[in-house]
Parts: C-alpha cells; structure tokens; sequence
C-alpha cells in the first residue's frame, strides 16, 4: 500500500480514518469530485477489474448522443431481435420476445435502471445498425452491436479512460475471447461525462418508472424498479449497479449538495458540489456506499476550505 500525499489537511485526514477493514470494504474504489475531477481519495483506483453492469453507463451514454446528434425521438419505438434474447444471459425482468415493440426511451429505462440485458443489447443493434453505414469499410463488415461497441471503446478513449475495455454493451463476461475490463478511476471519469448530461440523469434519478411494450397488438405494462437502492437518500441521484461473480458486488453513486455560493466584491461565485463514488469487488456495495459518501463529504469539505487545491493525485491506499 502506497501513499502519495498531495497536501498536509488530506494526510491528515486519510491518516484519522483509515483501518485494515476498511480497506477492505472494496476491492477498488474512488471518491472523486464531479466538478474538477479530482480524486478524494481512491484504493487500488488504477487496478484492472471486471466492471459488470457498470458498462451500461457507457451503453446509455452513447445511444445519448447519437440520439442528440441525430435528432432521433426516443418515442420511436423498435422491434426486439432474436439476437437481444440469446445474448441476455438470462438477464430479461421485462420478459421481452422477439418481435415485441418497445420504445428507445423505455429501452434506455430499462437498462439503466433494472439493468435489463435485452434492452442494452436492442439499443446497441439499432444504434449500431444506424452507425455502421458512417464507420467507412472496416465498420461495415461489423455487425451492429460490434459496431456499437467499438463506439463504445472510442468513447473511453475519447475520455482518457486508457485502462478499459468494453466488449459488449452489458457488461457480462464472455466464456471465450477477449474479457472486458475497466478501473475505478477509468469508470469516475465515464460517470463525470455521464452525469453532465441532464437527459442521463433523468434516467438514473428514478426510484420507479412504469414502461410499456406491444406484443403482437396487445400493450403490456411493466414497473421498473431501480437497482441503485440508494437514489433518493444521502443526496444520492444516480447511477448505476453492476454484478457478477467475477466482478463481485459494483456500484456508483453520485450524490449533490446545494451549490456554495460566496461573494466576491460585486461578483457572486456558485460552485456546485457533487461527488461520485465508484465502488468495484464489494462484498456488500450498499455499506461501502454510504461509508464512502460520508467520508467522501468530509474530505471534501476539508479539500474546499483549503482552497480546493489541484495539486498531486489524492492519497492511494
């Protein structure tokens, strides 16, 4: 265990809270600040680790922008493929067939909120169905979801996240071929991108969401219930669960503050607050979540009254 320090109030701060079980609440974790990215406090944040439904942020993500970017309507709604319910993995709450009709809109809910596999993979085949003609020669002889995929990849890179893989727009482990892989600090910037958006965090910030899809002329309705059962408490207003046994027990929050307002002569500064938690390989995520977000509060506040200093990384434990 390696610690940097970056200033004397973080030391000794980490110094007063820090214990062998408490390392131990998380394989890897980061406690990051949304507005400058800088990291409060991270274990093992660069470590290469299963990520399981946490890609789905990515997923969310890029059906987003391209739905910003083209103007698409989400209303519109698509036909479940064959394709979405084989690579589910069995991960289906809704009970989606092939050839149901569902909107992007309650697709992006679903997978979000209830972590529904076939809704990831619907969205990846129509988005990356629309992409590929864009992609030159090389994206053309992929098949939508790759194609989806590598829009994925380019995002991660896009945001530096140089330590990530993605492989499939829902996060689960492949039994053969290349593994996805991702960090905690990687996933921290991901979820600063993610949470910018106003339109993402609309779909993370609901508790429940009643979604509907039509099945050969007949609407049925269905509850999304959020995973993230910490939204609406701490502050807490987002983002998502991962699991798998790989992975263990994954989940990031983000949880506001009201915004600092202070008074500079005639000019009134407004920060916002905003932290977010990444937590990957818990035994029990719900417990490290609300450790970490009231830790993270308090070195956070200690970090603001020195000035919110950007110097050299936090401590790494």
């Amino acid at each position: 265990m390696r610690n940097v320090v970056r200033s004397l109030f973080v030391a000794v701060t980490v110094l007063r809270f820090m214990s062998g079980a408490e390392a131990q609440m998380a394989a890897a974790y980061v406690v990051a600040d949304q507005t400058t990215g800088y990291v409060l406090e991270a274990y093992k944040g660069e470590e290469k680790r299963q990520v399981a439904s946490l890609t789905k942020i990515a997923t969310g993500k890029v059906v987003l922008d391209w739905a910003s970017k083209t103007s698409r309507d989400l209303a519109e709604q698509v036909v479940v493929p064959p394709q979405a319910i084989e690579e589910a993995g069995g991960v289906n709450p809704m009970g989606l067939l092939p050839n149901d009709l569902i909107s992007y809109r309650d697709l992006i809910y679903a997978a979000l909120m209830q972590s529904d596999n076939t809704a990831a993979t619907t969205l990846a085949y129509y988005v990356g169905a629309a992409l590929r003609p864009e992609g030159g020669e090389r994206m053309r002889e992929l098949g939508a979801v790759e194609v989806f995929v590598s829009q994925m990849n380019a995002l991660s890179r896009q945001l530096g996240m140089e330590r990530t893989l993605f492989v499939n727009p829902h996060g689960l482990e492949p039994s053969k071929g290349l593994q996805p892989y991702s960090t905690a600090v990687d996933m921290a910037r991901l979820t600063a991108y993610a949470m910018k958006d106003p339109a993402f965090r609309f779909y993370v910030s609901q508790k429940e969401r009643k979604v509907s899809f039509n099945r050969g002329g007949q609407v049925f309705q269905y509850l999304l219930r959020n995973t993230n059962e910490l939204v609406g408490t701490e502050g807490i207003d987002g983002v998502k669960t991962g699991r798998t046994a790989k992975a263990g027990e994954c989940i990031i929050v983000s949880s506001q503050r009201d915004p600092e307002v202070t008074q500079q002569g005639n000019t009134t500064l407004v920060t916002p607050r905003r932290l977010n938690v990444v937590i990957l390989g818990a035994t029990d995520r719900i417990a490290a979540a609300y450790q970490l977000i009231s830790r993270g509060w308090t070195l956070y506040d200690q970090w603001a009254a020195a000035g919110r200093p950007m110097g050299n990384q936090a401590v790494q434990r």
